[in-house]
């Protein structure tokens, strides 16, 4: 028997659910699919939001020649016979490759499709997961039309999630007795996956209870099947970088509330070591110098936190996200490096002034005899007036103090024991 998702899979587009922003009237997609000219396309986005789907409509609706393979299992003999029978009576009117999880073909694959799909003799489809700029390959991409699909609105969700009781009442000849509230349940719960979602509404049929000519499916039933189901979560793929990335903004922008949230994200996956690691970068990114002791409190919770483990780490790394995020925000110091990097890279090899180099003693006509070098610890405030920076980059300014009080307190210090220098 078929799994519930592949019997209740959409025919055509106006039964598909969500996508608006591609397959609503008027919009691109739709336009381009209705037009009947299809081009090459790559469809971006994560698993189960309709990428397949879609593109079964269009190749039952072309008229063309259609061939499936998947990047998974497909090999390079596999994609020799689709090309081989470019010009034969099966692809009269032309060949549709539809290609799921492209990304798994190694570079030279990819290759292999270029001449046919440039000159129209093979138009490709193709679905990934992962970023296409970043996994495909570039003269295949620069052949095709990325479309971003997008996942699933919980309402879009719901619509599906009805769709599949009731067929699945018309097809087992059963009634099913379902509470209200497992519908929201399944769709709040599937993180955007309308395939994971079909899939819960078929476990919670079989888990369901007999009762008085019916299958009774509770709340209670639905949530342990859907418990955790809603993290969309891949370590090496798109996701994980996006958690991080939204993580850091937030916390650069101030919102501890949003920086909560995609701590949590985080910690429900289980990544306490990919969130360590990047509390401890921001505490010195982007609060820097303007609270400098929130380096050691982030790092002595992030210890706490891998010491302890799971579900305990949660409470120190709370504490760390919360300080950052309400804590006054410098990236001084680091612009500064930053700055003295790109120096580095334009100018080569510098020299030193002489007074700072580690010599104590001076070679046969010399010009200038002795270091000279000035010992601030003899003079007034512990500072005298001479040059550091090599002779290249004398007067180069790299530090700007921020407007924080810590450094502002700073800038005040070294005015002070300058002014008192210049009056001596």
């Amino acid at each position: 028997m078929n799994p519930l998702a592949d019997i209740i899979r959409p025919r055509s587009l106006d039964d598909v659910v969500g996508q608006e922003h591609l397959l609503a009237k008027g919009k691109p997609l739709r336009r381009i699919i209705e037009s009947g000219r299809i081009p090459n396309m790559i469809f971006y986005g994560p698993s189960g939001i309709g990428k397949t789907t879609v593109a079964r409509i269009i190749a039952e609706n072309c008229g063309m020649q259609l061939y499936k393979l998947n990047g998974t299992n497909a090999s390079t003999a596999d994609i020799k016979d689709v090309i081989g029978d470019v010009g034969s009576l099966l692809s009269t009117n032309g060949i549709l490759l539809y290609l799921d999880e492209i990304q798994y073909l190694n570079k030279k694959q990819q290759q292999s499709l270029l001449e046919h799909i440039e000159n129209g003799d093979i138009t490709l489809i193709a679905s990934t997961t992962e970023n296409p700029y970043f996994s495909i390959y570039n003269a295949v991409l620069s052949r095709s039309t990325v479309f971003e699909f997008k996942p699933v609105s919980p309402e879009a969700i719901d619509k599906a999630i009805r769709r599949a009781y009731k067929l699945s009442e018309q097809n087992g000849g059963i009634k099913l007795d379902v509470e209200e509230e497992c519908y929201g349940i399944i769709a709040y719960g599937c993180g955007g996956d309308v395939r994971k979602a079909i899939n819960t509404v078929e476990l919670s049929i079989l888990a369901g209870t007999p009762k008085s000519g019916c299958v009774e499916i509770t709340a209670e039933t639905v949530r342990s099947l859907a418990q955790r189901s809603n993290m969309r979560y891949d370590r090496d793929g798109d996701q994980h970088y996006d958690i991080l990335s939204a993580l850091q903004k937030s916390i650069r922008g101030s919102d501890e509330n949003a920086a909560i949230h995609y701590a949590a994200r985080l910690i429900d996956a289980g990544d306490i070591i990919s969130l360590s690691r990047r509390l401890l970068v921001i505490a010195s990114e982007d609060i820097g110098l303007a609270y400098p002791q929130a380096v050691s409190i982030v790092k002595a919770c992030v210890d706490s936190a891998v010491q302890l483990g799971l579900p305990e780490a949660r409470i120190p790394l709370a504490q760390a996200v919360v300080l950052l995020a309400t804590a006054p925000k410098s990236n001084s110091s680091y612009l500064a490096m930053d700055s003295a990097l790109a120096d580095l890279k334009n100018c080569g090899g510098l020299t030193f002034p002489r007074h700072l180099q580690n010599k104590h003693c001076d070679g046969e006509g010399n010009a200038v005899m002795g270091q000279n070098y000035l010992y601030p610890h003899d003079y007034p405030n512990h500072y005298v007036e001479q040059q550091y920076l090599p002779d290249e980059l004398r007067g180069r300014v790299y530090y700007h103090f921020g407007d924080n009080k810590q450094e502002q307190s700073a800038l005040m210090y070294k005015k002070k024991i300058k002014n008192e220098n210049d009056r001596q």
